[in-house]
């Protein structure tokens, strides 16, 4: 194998498949990228949970294949100046790597051992952009559980039914719901879709792609998906069992209902939570909800804090309190300027939803004063 390639396009290619190299197995070969000379040249990681592949444009001499270690060859690579990269295998399988006056021999592994993406017919996808997929993954994706006694909470539910596609996160604490329905006359064609997909992918995926609207299409077979943004796939396994019937959590009835700036909110509960330290659980913010404003207050062993937000409100005074960190996250993920908050009771999980359409809700469940 022989191919000159640019450094800049090798250092982002290499930087898209580290993310499926495996940091911690006893075999050396899934601590390497492999590399692939035929008509293109592609690079390759597997940890044997997910799977990348990404092509970089490169003037392929001699076609072949090689293993390097993934640590080893990107810092080599990311030292270099910025110039055209010579990476030939001679024999034995070692590797001397070129590039202007810097020169590397390194050992390589056979690429016969290097274990296969699973293969996933590329039939009945989601179709959906790459920017719209990464806002959706950020919006929902800090409400994953890391609890390993409930696996399938580990994970995002990906549906796609009757032309809407939801991304759903679930804690057992709160609850994260992001929906898409394409245009009248966008629809994707697609089968019904409930895939279950663990954290740990989905934060890889989210640093692979694009704030663009270049479409990537998702599919699934047995217990596998694969995510095809063009130049780079990603493979994943799925989480097998049932995932929680969502909708049946949030409540059908509200007694209260607050109209609040979405930043003004978020303000306010980061300034609160500056006096909360040590064991954050036991330092709950406090909402008092009245006619016109909402007071948010904290009380700790360092210090207190108060603050008033004018709000909109209809129905019940209330007054309830929650763990600071699940509402900042929540009012984080959302782009619009105004959101209603839905109340049942002090004891019952609140909503927060937009004023208009169901593009997301958030449900928290507060905590006991």
């Amino acid at each position: 194998m022989k191919i000159i390639c640019s450094k800049e396009n090798l250092l982002e290619g290499i930087n898209i498949v580290q993310k499926a190299v495996s940091s911690k197995t006893t075999l050396p070969i899934l601590e390497g990228i492999l590399i692939e000379a035929g008509d293109r040249v592609k690079l390759t990681s597997n940890d044997l949970e997910i799977g990348i592949e990404c092509y970089v444009e490169a003037d392929v001499r001699e076609q072949g294949a090689i293993v390097l270690n993934a640590r080893m060859f990107g810092e080599i690579i990311r030292r270099f100046p910025d110039a055209e990269v010579l990476i030939e295998v001679r024999e034995n399988n070692n590797v001397v790597i070129e590039c202007e006056n810097s020169r590397f021999e390194i050992r390589g592994l056979d690429a016969e051992g290097f274990p296969a993406l699973p293969t996933i017919e590329k039939k009945d996808g989601i179709k959906i952009s790459q920017g719209l997929l990464k806002d959706m993954i950020r919006q929902t994706i800090f409400a994953v559980s890391t609890d390993e006694n409930r696996p399938m909470l580990t994970g995002s539910l990906f549906e796609y039914k009757d032309g809407k596609f939801t991304i759903v996160s679930i804690d057992g604490y709160r609850l994260a719901m992001r929906c898409f329905e394409p245009e009248e006359g966008k629809e994707t064609e697609s089968a019904e879709r409930k895939l279950v997909i663990p954290g740990k992918t989905l934060n890889e995926i989210a640093k692979i792609l694009q704030q663009v609207d270049d479409e990537l299409y998702i599919y699934a077979a047995g217990n596998q998906v694969l995510f095809d943004m063009g130049n780079c796939i990603v493979t994943s396994r799925l989480l097998e069992g049932e995932y929680l019937n969502y909708m049946s959590i949030f409540p059908k009835d509200h007694e209260t209902k607050v109209t609040v700036n979405t930043k003004d909110l978020l303000s306010c509960f980061e300034r609160a939570s500056l006096v909360i330290t040590g064991e954050e659980r036991r330092y709950p913010v406090n909402l008092d909800i009245t006619e016109e404003k909402m007071i948010i207050t904290a009380n700790t062993e360092a210090g207190n804090v108060r603050e008033e937000l004018r709000t909109d409100m209809e129905g019940n005074l209330l007054e309830i309190s929650f763990y600071h960190r699940f509402f900042i996250e929540a009012l984080r993920a959302i782009d619009n300027e105004m959101i209603d908050i839905y109340f049942t009771t002090s004891l019952g999980p609140c909503t927060i939803k937009p004023l208009q359409g169901n593009d997301f809700a958030y449900l928290i469940l507060p905590i006991r004063r």
